[in-house]
C-alpha cells in the first residue's frame, strides 16, 4: 500500500509535466546479425528541426560528446572495435566559436560485439548526449535495452527503451523525494518569444520604410504619383481605389523579394543558418555595406540598370488597368533601389545572421513595404494632407549622408562575425566601439558643419532645426559608447546587446564576478530556512555557453551581483554535471510516462529535477521560490537584457516580502 501511494504521489504531482518538456532527440534501437556470434547493437536518433546532436570526438571546451556504455557486469561479451556513426557535418559553431562536428535531421551509431555467452537475452546501453539549438541546450541520458532473439534473416528484433529495469521500494522513496510540492508555476503562462521576435522585426522594418520615404529617391514622388491617381482616373473615387491599389502593390512586392529564401530554407533547414556564420558571405556584407556607404556620402550612385525602370515604365503605360498599377509600383521599386536597398540590405543581413531565418525576413521586408505603401494610401484619401508635406530640398541629401553613417557603423558587424569566426583578433569589442565611436563622432561634425560630402549644397551659416537634434543625439551617442573603451563596470552598453562581440571578446581580462552558491538544492534549502531569505535556483551547464554569457555579462553588475548575494540564497545546479554519485545514491527514477531513468550521475539528478518540478528542460533556467515551495514570480531563461534581469529579481524579492 505504501508503494502505491508513493507512485499515486508521483503521477499526480507530474501530471501534464512532459506536455512542454522539450525532447530534441528520439531513439530508437536495432540489433543486427553479423558472422558466428557478432552481432551490430545499432542506435538510431531522430532529431527535430533547428536542433544539433554532437558527435562522438568533441574538443575540450565545446558541447557533451554523444557516449555510449555497454553494461556488461558478467562479461557476457566483448566490443569489437569503436562504435561508429554516420557521416557528421563539421562547421563552426557560433555558441561554442569552434569547429564542431554535428548531426541534424538523424543520425546513425553502430556497435558490432561478440557474445560470450549464447544464453544472453538482452543488452542495456546508456547513451550521454547534448542536444543545442541556437538558444538553448538539453543534457540528456537514454536507456536502451536491445532484445537478442533468434530472427529469421539477418536483422534482429528492434531495442526498447527503458525496459527491463528492476523498480525497488527505495527507487519509489528516492523518486517522489526527488519530486517538491511547487506551488504556483499554473499561474504563469509561457511567452511565444518567436512571435515577439517576428513582431520586433517587423517593427524595424516598418521603421526602415519610415526612413526609406525620407531619401531623395522616394519622398518628391508622394505628391506626384499621389497628385497623377486621383487628377488623372475618371473619377475621384476611382483615382482613390487605384492610389490604395497602388500601395496594395508595393507592399505585396517587398513581401515577394523575400520567398526565395523560404525556398532555400525548405531544400536545407540549415542553410540559413550556415550563411549566417559562413565567413565569405560575412566578409561580402561588409564589402558591399562599405560601397552603400560612400555611396550614400554622394562618391557615387548605386542603381538597378535604366533599361529595367524604362520597360516597367512602358508596360504600366501600355497595359493600363490593375495590371498597369502592378508594373507602376514595380517601377518605383526599381527607381529607389539607390535609396532603399542599403535599407533593404540591412534587413537581409540581420535575418541571416540571427535565428528567424527566412520568416523573419519576409516580417521585416512585409513592414518596410507597409511603411513605404501607407503614404500613396493615406494620401490618396486625404488629399489635403499633401499641402503639410516639406518642400524637397537639400535637407533629404543630409539625410542620405546620416544613412550612410549607420551602414558604415552597420558593415563592421558582418566583419565582427567573420572575425570571432576565424579567430583573427580583429574587431576585439573595444575596438570595434572605437569604431563606433568615430562614426557617431564622424555623423556630428557632418551634421554641424565640419565636414562636408560631395552632393552637399551651399554651406549655411544657420544650422537646419533637424540637424542640431540629430547632432546632439550623435553626441550623446558618442558619449554613451565611451564607456565601452574601458575596464569598467560601465562597460556593458546594454543597449547595444548582441551588436558589438561579447564581453569575453575582450582586450581586457575580464576577471570574477564574486558571486557563489550552493551546488545542491537542499543544501541551499536549508540556508534558505536559517536565513528566511528565497532561493534562487540557477540550471546550468558546464558546457553551456549562454549560462556563462549570464553570469560574465549580466550578473556583474554591480546591482544584480548585490541582489543575487544579498536578498536570495543562489543554488547553482549543473546538469551536465558527469561526476558519479555514491552508490547509495544512484537509484532508478520512474517516470510519469512509465518508463525510467537511471540516476547515476550528479547531472542526471539535477536535470530529472529541473523537468519534474519545473516542466523545462533547457539551460540556462531560473527560478526563484520561498523555503515553502511557492513560485515567487515567474521563471526565466536566457535574458541578455540586464534592465530586464534586475526587474525579474526585484520582483521576487517583493512578491517574497
Amino acid at each position: 500500500m505504501k508503494k502505491f501511494s508513493i507512485v499515486i504521489l508521483m503521477l499526480l504531482s507530474s501530471i501534464s509535466v512532459y506536455s512542454q518538456i522539450l525532447t530534441p532527440v528520439l531513439w530508437d534501437s536495432e540489433v543486427k546479425q553479423a558472422d558466428g556470434d557478432t552481432i551490430a547493437l545499432v542506435m538510431h536518433a531522430s532529431i527535430e528541426e533547428n536542433w544539433h546532436l554532437y558527435t562522438q570526438d568533441i574538443p575540450d571546451g565545446g558541447p557533451i560528446p554523444t557516449t555510449f556504455t555497454f553494461e556488461n557486469p558478467n562479461n557476457d561479451f566483448e566490443l569489437i572495435g569503436e562504435t561508429t556513426e554516420s557521416e557528421s557535418h563539421i562547421s563552426f559553431d557560433k555558441i561554442f566559436e569552434m569547429e564542431l562536428g554535428y548531426f541534424d535531421i538523424s543520425a546513425t551509431f553502430t556497435q558490432k560485439i561478440k557474445l560470450l555467452n549464447k544464453d544472453l537475452s538482452a543488452i542495456n546501453v546508456l547513451v550521454d548526449f547534448q542536444s543545442c539549438d541556437d538558444e538553448k541546450c538539453i543534457f540528456e541520458s537514454a536507456e536502451m535495452t536491445f532484445q537478442l532473439m533468434a530472427t529469421d534473416g539477418d536483422s534482429g528484433t528492434t531495442g526498447s527503451m527503458n525496459r527491463g529495469i528492476e523498480i525497488t521500494a527505495e527507487d519509489l522513496e528516492k523518486s517522489a523525494a526527488l519530486i517538491i510540492p511547487l506551488k504556483g508555476l499554473e499561474k504563469y503562462e509561457t511567452e511565444d518569444a518567436e512571435q515577439k521576435s517576428f513582431l520586433t522585426i517587423f517593427l524595424l522594418g516598418f521603421i526602415g520604410g519610415l526612413i526609406a520615404l525620407l531619401t531623395p529617391c522616394v519622398f518628391p514622388m508622394i505628391p506626384l504619383t499621389v497628385s497623377f491617381f486621383t487628377k488623372g482616373a475618371g473619377s475621384k473615387k476611382a483615382g482613390m481605389r487605384n492610389a490604395v491599389l497602388y500601395g496594395l502593390f508595393i507592399f505585396g512586392i517587398y513581401v515577394l523579394l523575400s520567398l526565395p529564401f523560404h525556398l532555400l530554407d525548405s531544400l536545407d533547414p540549415e542553410i540559413l543558418n550556415n550563411i549566417s556564420t559562413n565567413v565569405t558571405l560575412n566578409v561580402l556584407f561588409f564589402v558591399i555595406f562599405i560601397a552603400f556607404a560612400f555611396s550614400f556620402f554622394g562618391y557615387y550612385e548605386i542603381t538597378l540598370p535604366q533599361s529595367w525602370s524604362a520597360k516597367m515604365d512602358d508596360k504600366a503605360n501600355s497595359i493600363g488597368g490593375v495590371i498597369g498599377i502592378f508594373f507602376m509600383a514595380l517601377t518605383l521599386a526599381i527607381v529607389s533601389f539607390s535609396c532603399t536597398g542599403p535599407i533593404l540590405g540591412s534587413l537581409l543581413g540581420g535575418s541571416l545572421s540571427s535565428d528567424g531565418g527566412a520568416m523573419q525576413l519576409t516580417m521585416g521586408m512585409g513592414g518596410f513595404g507597409l511603411a513605404l505603401a501607407l503614404p500613396f494610401a493615406l494620401f490618396a484619401l486625404f488629399p489635403n494632407w499633401l499641402n503639410t508635406l516639406p518642400k524637397s530640398g537639400g535637407w533629404l541629401n543630409t539625410v542620405k549622408v546620416v544613412l550612410g553613417f549607420i551602414e558604415l557603423a552597420l558593415a563592421f558587424k558582418f566583419l565582427s562575425n567573420a572575425d570571432l569566426v576565424e579567430h583573427w583578433g580583429l574587431l576585439k569589442r573595444e575596438v570595434f566601439i572605437g569604431i563606433w565611436v568615430l562614426c557617431a563622432l564622424g555623423l556630428a561634425l557632418y551634421l554641424f558643419g565640419f565636414i562636408r560630402f560631395p552632393h552637399d549644397g551651399p554651406k549655411n551659416k544657420k544650422k537646419p532645426v533637424g540637424n542640431i537634434i540629430v547632432g546632439l543625439a550623435s553626441i550623446a551617442f558618442f558619449l554613451y559608447l565611451l564607456p565601452g573603451l574601458s575596464n569598467s563596470p560601465y562597460a556593458n552598453l546594454k543597449l547595444l546587446s548582441g551588436f558589438p562581440p561579447p564581453m569575453f571578446y575582450s582586450l581586457y581580462d575580464k576577471g570574477d564576478m564574486g558571486i557563489t552558491g550552493h551546488k545542491d538544492f537542499y543544501d541551499g534549502l536549508e540556508e534558505a530556512k536559517a536565513t528566511g531569505k528565497p532561493i534562487m535556483i540557477d540550471f546550468t551547464g558546464w558546457a553551456c555557453v549562454n549560462c556563462r554569457k549570464m553570469e560574465e555579462q549580466v550578473w556583474t553588475r554591480d546591482d544584480i551581483a548585490k541582489v543575487i548575494n544579498e536578498d536570495y540564497i543562489l543554488v547553482s545546479l549543473y546538469v551536465d554535471d558527469r561526476k558519479k554519485l555514491v552508490d547509495d545514491e544512484r537509484f532508478n527514477f520512474l517516470k510519469p510516462t512509465g518508463g525510467t531513468k537511471r540516476i547515476k550521475t550528479v547531472g542526471d539528478k539535477w536535470a530529472t529535477f529541473q523537468t519534474v518540478n519545473f516542466e523545462n528542460n533547457s539551460q540556462p533556467y531560473y527560478i526563484l521560490i520561498d523555503s515553502d515551495y511557492n513560485l515567487l514570480n515567474k521563471p526565466l531563461g536566457y535574458t541578455p537584457d540586464a534592465d530586464e534581469y534586475l526587474l525579474w529579481l526585484q520582483e521576487g524579492v517583493a512578491n517574497f516580502k
